[in-house]
């Protein structure tokens, strides 16, 4: 039972750990190219660099990293109790 709250602790760092980076990835981009005057603004595909950049590319790429990490280091986890499935046998024994 240990383990399983291990790896569960586990998958949760990795998460907050990640969500941490797109945080930082967004803000980067987003208030580090658009702190300038909208008139100097650099354009990708008619939109603003920080927009395209922080918002269409970071998303994607967060997208892949969250697909990648969870293939690696996620592991199933059976939710039901464990204790539960005896009990269940040995009511159907009874009847």
């Amino acid at each position: 039972m240990k383990k399983i709250f291990k790896q569960a602790d586990r998958e949760a760092y990795i998460t907050l750990g990640l969500y941490a980076f797109f945080f930082l990835w967004w803000t980067l981009f987003a208030f580090g190219l658009g702190s300038g005057d909208p008139d100097e603004y650099s354009y990708v595909f008619g939109l603003p660099a920080w927009f395209f950049y922080s918002c269409v590319v970071g998303y994607p790429v967060v997208t892949l990293i969250l697909w990648l990490v969870v293939r690696r280091w996620f592991a199933d986890i059976p939710l039901d109790d464990i204790d539960a499935g005896e009990n269940t046998q040995k009511e159907g024994d009874d009847a």
